[in-house]
């Protein structure tokens, strides 16, 4: 065979090598695939109230009848002001806050709503009619993989499902493994490791559906990231690019004779 037919057989192949290496599956990229008994299902109740640990930071804001006498309890005159994490109540090691004219009062262990009802009750010896807004300003999730943007996310409603922090990371890419989606949470003082099927509708009656304040979502990569990874593949496209272009050149070459 001459170089010419060669050349003439050799560009197409490497074309359609690279495009079959590359493509993905479209089955393969679908979140939420129908079963074959596709029915409605019954929502999981997802109701969360985050509990309150050492370290975390809360947003505090009290009203009463005397706005003169409320604000000495607010670190801002505004609730919900996120311009400094300091501006905030600290929760030390102990477990405690120190409020004023209340002093210390344990929080750790307390649901949101509980340490919110037992502040309004300390405050009505020093208030008429208190009334308390109480939230996590740390509430935050961490996803890292193969998503478009990882990160680590502010929550501000304490409510993110596990699809809203994929979003907000950006979705995933191509190369991520979507029935093996880990989720790695607290649960009473030690990490447990549970794996999502995004192919699956089951998800949304999964206990991981909704995240809570400081679960780490990791999407694993596939074999595709991997191989990209390797020196083989890495130079598999120089070389047949290289290949290529040579007998591209001889072709003209021939062709000009």
């Amino acid at each position: 065979m001459s170089m010419k037919k060669l050349s003439r057989l050799f560009v197409p192949l490497v074309v359609l090598i690279s495009i079959f290496s590359s493509c993905t599956p479209y089955r393969n990229i679908l979140m939420f695939q129908p079963t074959e008994q596709d029915t409605t299902l019954k929502a999981l109740d997802t109701t969360y109230r985050p509990i309150i640990g050492p370290n975390d930071i809360l947003d505090i804001f009290v009203t009463s009848t005397s706005p003169e006498a409320s604000k000495y309890f607010n670190y801002s005159e505004q609730p919900d002001n996120q311009a400094s994490m300091v501006s905030g109540y600290l929760v030390d090691s102990k477990g405690e806050i120190q409020i004023p004219f209340i002093g210390s009062l344990r929080v750790a262990g307390l649901h949101t709503d509980a340490a919110r009802d037992t502040i309004r009750h300390r405050l009505e010896k020093y208030l008429v009619s208190p009334s308390v807004k109480l939230s996590l300003r740390n509430f935050r999730v961490t996803v890292i993989g193969e998503v478009t943007h990882p990160g680590m996310f502010n929550v501000q409603n304490e409510r993110v499902t596990l699809p809203e922090a994929l979003a907000m990371a950006g979705d995933l890419t191509v190369f991520s493994v979507r029935d093996q989606v880990l989720v790695i949470r607290d649960s009473a003082g030690y990490k447990t490791y549970n794996y999502v099927d995004l192919y699956s509708r089951e998800l949304f009656s999964s206990p991981y559906f909704v995240l809570h304040s400081n679960d780490i979502v990791y999407v694993q990569p596939n074999k595709k990231r991997r191989f990209q990874g390797e020196n083989y593949y890495r130079v598999f496209p120089v070389v047949f690019g290289t290949i290529t272009l040579f007998l591209t050149a001889l072709q003209l070459v021939n062709q000009s004779k």
